[in-house]
């Protein structure tokens, strides 16, 4: 996810940092270089230009800070300046009738389910409803997706017009005190008057207390013109961008706040029906400067490590009693996590380096089939394993011996380093589940 400008971001700065001496032409030069990758990645071009000029505004000519230097200073407003541009403070999903909208194609239907889902693991009361009577396919996938999340679809007789089913879903989730109703309706083109004025009496009707435009972030700038046509008809107040995941460049990111002035609430970056997430403006541009994503790789932890679970790991880590099974454990969490190339680009410092890593999750299965293939005494004690046991450990996870032994010396390898650790010092008590830090920047906190 924003590859392009994570990459030449990162090299912009990455010459400043270098630098003997900040000058103002070294500056300007970093910001053109950060201008033409904006430019490139399909940001508006007035956004572009007046992202830059209040950068220079604020560092040319300026002292930095007596905790800073001068490039720090730099970079520092750098981040603020894409956060501010990004959105600033998350804004939370208001309670009450969700109103999507959009053009076909953009993931519109699968979007209401994926955040379904989200809010219900928040606890939240959730159901949903399509009125999209052109397509019955449509209301069908929705009704698909509902059972699959566990949440209401709101089904009506057939020959209702949209707004009616509309009305009916509203006064059903008002009787069932439900939290969120998330209402589909069909995708349009903005120049279809009739469809357009369809979704006006749909608002009028319902009083939505969010009206969501879903975007293909792929489109760039078709889609925000798209998404201004629709917010001057219905008065928008948040985006959603699917296919993030994709080779989405950001420029519509970068660009939805600044020309519609409304908050992107949440982004698609997959196809699994998890793959839905909070869009935080900080963390898109630590990601985007190449500093990861502390926070979110922190909460994707806490989704399948309980604290009592990390305890337990941590002691057995700290008094040298971590053994295969264990370690199996590990991968497995690993795994429950995501894809492990996701989590390396929440990594600080991993991200620009993204495209030279090749992950082959692959070895997950395979150490994980080996560690399965031996009994319960060999995996509390690796030492027992001879030859023989070897041969059939290989047999039983169709796997060689030599893969045996190099589980078995990259085991004994991290055994080692944890009591060197221990030797030293260097391994804390019983370390708790962090909280969620501010992020670090360089020598300083912000």
């Amino acid at each position: 996810m924003l590859e392009l400008l994570t990459e030449k971001f990162s090299h912009a700065l990455e010459k400043l940092t270098n630098a003997r001496k900040i000058t103002e032409k070294n500056v300007n030069q970093a910001l053109r270089e950060i201008r033409l990758a904006l430019l490139e990645a399909d940001v508006d071009y007035r956004v572009a230009k007046d992202f830059i000029k209040r950068i220079r505004e604020q560092v040319i000519g300026k002292k930095a800070p007596k905790n800073l230097s001068p490039a720090e200073f730099v970079i520092k407003t750098v981040y603020e300046e894409l956060v501010n541009i990004l959105g600033g403070e998350r804004e939370d999903l208001k309670k009450g009738t969700i109103l999507f909208v959009g053009l076909q194609g953009t993931g519109k239907t699968t979007t209401i389910g994926k955040l379904a889902n989200l809010l219900k693991k928040e606890g939240k009361k959730v159901a949903v409803s399509s009125t999209d009577i052109r397509r019955p396919a449509a209301m069908l996938q929705l009704q698909r997706l509902a059972e699959k999340v566990g949440v209401p679809y709101y089904e009506f007789e057939e020959g209702l017009s949209a707004v009616e089913i509309a009305k009916r879903a509203k006064e059903k989730a008002k009787q069932e005190n439900i939290d969120y109703l998330l209402l589909d309706t069909a995708g349009r083109l903005h120049i279809d008057d009739e469809l357009m004025e369809e979704l006006e009496d749909i608002k009028q009707e319902t009083q939505p207390s969010e009206v969501i435009y879903v975007a293909d972030a792929m489109q760039g700038q078709t889609a925000l013109e798209t998404a201004k046509a629709f917010h001057e008809r219905l008065e928008l107040t948040g985006v959603i961008l699917t296919k993030m995941d994709g080779d989405a460049r950001g420029g519509l990111a970068l660009s939805v706040k600044e020309v519609l002035g409304i908050p992107i609430k949440f982004i698609g970056v997959g196809e699994k029906i998890e793959d839905l997430e909070v869009f935080y403006p900080d963390r898109i541009a630590q990601r985007i400067l190449g500093l990861g994503d502390i926070q979110s790789l922190i909460e994707k932890a806490q989704e399948v490590i309980t604290e009592d679970k990390a305890q337990v790991m941590a002691t057995k880590v700290i008094t040298g009693e971590f053994d295969l099974e264990d370690l199996r454990e590990m991968l497995r969490m690993i795994q429950q996590m995501g894809p492990l190339d996701k989590l390396l680009s929440m990594i600080p410092g991993v991200a620009p380096q993204l495209k030279h890593i090749k992950v082959d999750e692959k070895q997950f299965k395979k150490i994980e089939a080996i560690i399965n293939s031996m009994t319960p005494e060999e995996r509390r004690n690796p030492k027992i394993i001879n030859m023989s046991r070897k041969k059939r450990i290989a047999r039983g996870s169709g796997t060689t011996v030599s893969d045996v032994n190099k589980l078995l010396k990259r085991y004994e390898e991290m055994r080692k380093m944890m009591r060197k650790l221990q030797k030293a010092g260097g391994m804390p008590a019983i370390p708790k589940m962090p909280k969620m830090p501010r992020f670090p920047f360089g020598g300083f906190k912000f």
